[in-house]
C-alpha cells in the first residue's frame, strides 16, 4: 500500500516550504499537516491570503500552491509528468517520493513566491 511511503513524501514536500517560514505565518505544523499564509489582507474580508502547504491524506499526499491560482502563467512550463500529478488549479499529489518531480515543484514554489513577493501580496497592506 502506498500510505506506507507517505510520511517520506511529506517530509520532502515540507522541505520545499520550510525556507519560506521566516516570511509567512505558520499556520499548522503537525506530522501530516503544514500550511503557510503570507502576512497580506484581503482587503474585502480582511483574511489572510494563504501560500502553500502539505497535507498528508488517505489515498495521497498533497501539495497546495496558491500562487498558481493567482498566476497561471506559472503552469506554462510545467512537465507533463509534473502535470500529471495536478488535482484542480493548485493542487499536486503524490503517493511516492520523486526527486525529479519534487526539483521541478521547488522551482516552480520560488517562482510563486517571488510573483507574490512582486505583486505586493506578502506584506499587510493595512499597514
Amino acid at each position: 500500500m502506498a500510505q506506507e511511503h507517505f510520511d517520506d513524501v511529506f517530509r520532502h514536500l515540507r522541505a520545499i516550504l520550510k525556507p519560506y517560514e521566516p516570511a509567512m505565518e505558520v499556520i499548522s505544523d503537525t506530522a501530516t499537516d503544514f500550511g503557510l499564509q503570507t502576512h497580506w489582507r484581503r482587503h474585502k474580508d480582511g483574511y489572510p491570503g494563504y501560500f502553500a502547504g502539505v497535507r498528508v491524506g488517505k489515498r495521497y499526499v498533497s501539495y497546495h500552491l496558491m500562487p498558481l491560482y493567482a498566476f497561471p502563467d506559472l503552469l506554462n512550463d510545467l512537465s507533463p509528468e509534473l502535470r500529471m500529478r495536478m488535482q484542480g488549479k493548485s493542487c499536486f499529489n503524490f503517493t511516492r517520493s520523486d526527486d525529479g518531480l519534487f526539483e521541478e515543484l521547488d522551482a516552480l514554489t520560488r517562482r510563486g513566491y517571488e510573483m507574490f513577493e512582486a505583486n505586493g501580496l506578502l506584506e499587510n497592506s493595512h499597514g
